[in-house]
């Protein structure tokens, strides 16, 4: 494929379909234009389907001078197929100019993710194979029957051991799991099919081999989560309402929301999900909107299975970079996945056949209660401050296969910024033959074993604490030993690093030093003379279980820390590479840090992994409650005291409150006597004083 450059032809502005921001998303009628423009270019064949096509980010130079009612170009990226010469190629559309600007294929190593259409099409050939056919007869399995067969399509990832041709690298490949139904809606994973797996070239539509290790007869036991199958439920609940008769705190304008002295811009994308840009916070002490952060996203996620078994080893998910999160999105209901005063966000799509798709209520914000913001009795005045919490919450929910996981970004008055991720859903699973044991994972039927694993996530986020110069401090704390300075024994002190250059700053955690990174300006100082930052606090604290030569170890070594810092590069947006599907690795952030830049006071890149560690209990099967993980982003010396001070307190119980406003204190009886016989010492001494005076 030729390569069509940019010409110095003077742009003409055409009408922005509803965009009014140069990082709004893509809308429906840009999205049908894209695929207009591509359809009518010369280059553009029969052959060539859809992968994805999403704005094209302006550059941070252009944001820089944008002032709002400028006139701007839009431009999307897009990803194409050409299933036929099985080549991925990239273009560039210009929407301003209605014309393609860039067309070629890609030297990427790597598959781009696998759309949904693939998916099904790659059910299909396998039920209509002979060989996958007989290999379910074996098990007494008719894949004719409609749903007594279900395939798993899994990403096929990258072994030495398999397809050693190099040329077969270059093949689109899929693997199929194969699981059974005794009923139209039994739990599928109830009866995993064991030893049968079957890999798929997608570009040829056909199979490319079938493993088979061996019958292992298919457990029987039904163990069900849907409602027909609950024999009595529990009284139900008596409701909570969540009403706000006054009203909701935000406002939204577009994909602009302002909450509290919170601003930001909500993107979404196939790949990513919510992207959220441009976060601010209004610093009424100082007078001044301050920055912090340019764009925050979940950049990767990677689900490693912990089995040796045949099967299970295989299974190794690059769930935004295979898969894509924003495409796999739930559209989100009221009362079920949202409770209260909601506002939704629309999020449309590309098929493979270049069609728009949308996601009705993609993302969805609403405020919360969080309990007590800040309180203290003081016992000597006898008054009481407290003051409520409230959040803001924007979330979205993506299914991906067997499991769910929810993103929560959350925005506080004490200028916290929080991501939790909720996983759920229903586990993965092997079979055992009669007597084996299992080594990896924990028995939750008769021969039903669920497979031990991790979830592993890699937050990307291009930090502006106070302008775009920031670097990263890490911060220990040290017991000081035993001596002069420390006679008891009980002191500690911390001790601080600035990181200067990429492989300076690749770190983990460690617990025996309460070891933190914090994001800093160092041109700007707080009151007491100190750089304003943000630090990052964990939650869960994992770290990987696969070894060095392993698979997963060269193709997912951004997990090998948890915390890295890279300059910014406008091409560096995904931790695994930009095509970690079929990706022998190493790319991504192993790769790019081998230069080892300077990060020190420079427009910084600060990648954060955090996960959590699966060992199944039988509370999680068949229907896995949630697990939660994540980090917070809490203010460091950013303001000069506390944001939150000026608060007004929450309108008490009347019948508790004094004529000021105040809330009495509950004092017990212990407490009424200890105040008593203060004031009788005070009275006292008092008469004492004037005793000497007369």
């Amino acid at each position: 494929m030729s390569k069509k450059s940019k010409t110095e032809t003077e742009v003409t502005m055409y009408p922005r379909y509803g965009s009014d921001y140069p990082l709004d998303p893509l809308t429906y009628d840009e999205l049908e234009r894209a695929v207009s423009i591509l359809h009518e270019n010369e280059n553009f064949t029969a052959s060539l389907r859809f992968v994805d096509i999403t704005l094209k980010e302006p550059t941070k130079k252009m944001m820089a001078a944008y002032q709002r009612g400028d006139s701007f170009e839009r431009e999307a990226d897009v990803v194409l197929l050409d299933n036929e010469n099985e080549i991925t190629i990239e273009a560039v559309v210009s929407l301003s100019q209605n014309r393609v600007l860039e067309f070629a294929d890609t030297k990427e190593v790597g598959q781009p993710l696998i759309v949904q259409d693939e998916f099904i099409e790659m059910t299909m050939v396998c039920m209509q194979n002979e060989e996958v056919i007989r290999a379910l007869e074996k098990r007494g399995l008719d894949i004719s029957q409609r749903g007594q067969v279900q395939i798993d399509p899994l990403s096929f990832g990258y072994f030495d051991d398999e397809f050693e041709d190099a040329d077969n690298h270059q093949r689109r490949l899929v693997r199929g799991y194969f699981l059974a139904r005794n009923e139209a809606n039994d739990n599928a994973y109830a009866h995993p099919i064991e030893g049968l797996m079957v890999t798929v070239d997608l570009h040829k539509q056909e199979v490319v081999e079938v493993f088979d290790s061996g019958v292992v007869p298919v457990p029987e036991t039904m163990r069900n989560y849907e409602r027909q199958y609950i024999e009595k439920f529990r009284d139900r609940p008596k409701p909570i309402e969540i009403t706000q008769p006054e009203g909701v705190n935000y406002k939204v304008e577009g994909w602009r929301v302002d909450w509290q002295r919170w601003s930001f811009r909500i993107g979404f994308n196939l790949r990513e999900g919510l992207v959220l840009h441009d976060i601010r916070y209004n610093d009424v002490d100082k007078g001044e909107v301050r920055e912090i952060c340019r764009r925050a996203s979940i950049a990767e996620m990677t689900v490693p299975y912990c089995d040796a078994s045949p099967t299970s080893s295989r299974k190794n998910a690059f769930d935004v970079g295979e898969y894509g999160l924003g495409g796999l999105a739930n559209s989100l209901t009221l009362g079920c996945d949202c409770l209260g005063e909601i506002k939704y966000f629309d999020f449309d799509f590309i098929n493979a056949f270049g069609e728009i798709e949308s996601i009705p209520h993609a993302v969805c914000m609403h405020e919360e209660d969080d309990s007590i913001l800040w309180k203290h009795t003081d016992l000597r005045t006898e008054r009481v401050e407290n003051r409520r919490s409230t959040k803001l919450i924007l979330s979205f929910i993506a299914t991906v296969g067997n499991y769910e996981y929810g993103f929560y970004w959350v925005f506080r008055q004490d200028g916290s910024i929080e991501l939790e991720v909720k996983a759920l859903g229903v586990m993965q699973t092997g079979a055992l033959k009669e007597g084996e044991t299992a080594k990896f994972g924990t028995l939750v039927e008769d021969r039903v074993y669920a497979v031990n694993h991790q979830h592993f996530f890699c937050a990307r986020l291009d930090m502006t604490i106070d302008g775009e110069k920031n670097q990263v401090v890490e911060t220990e704390s040290l017991a000081d030993p035993i001596g002069e300075t420390n006679p008891y024994g009980n002191a500690f002190y911390t001790k601080t690093t600035v990181f200067k250059t990429e492989q300076e700053a690749q770190r983990r955690h460690k617990y025996e030093t309460v070891r933190t990174w914090t994001i800093q300006n160092p041109n700007n100082r707080n009151r007491m003379g100190a750089n304003p930052g943000y630090r990052i606090q964990p939650m869960e604290v994992v770290s990987p279980f696969f070894q060095e030569g392993s698979v997963i170890h060269r193709r997912a070594g951004f997990l090998l820390n948890h915390l890295w810092v890279t300059p910014y590069n406008e091409k560096e947006y995904f931790p695994a590479g930009q095509y970690p599907n079929q990706n022998p690795g190493p790319d991504g952030l192993p790769k790019w840090t081998e230069q080892n830049r300077n990060i020190e006071n420079e427009d910084i890149v600060v990648w954060y992994c955090f996960g959590h560690h699966h060992v199944p209990r039988l509370e999680d099967w068949p229907m896995m409650p949630t697990a939660k993980l994540g980090f917070m982003l809490k203010p460091s010396g950013f303001f000069d005291t506390s944001p939150c001070l000026d608060l007004p307190p929450a309108k008490c119980d009347p019948c508790c409150e004094t004529e000021d406003g105040y809330v009495p204190m509950r004092r017990s009886k212990r407490m009424r006597r200890t105040i008593r016989y203060e004031n009788l010492k005070a009275e006292e001494e008092q008469r004492r004083k004037d005793s000497k005076k007369s």
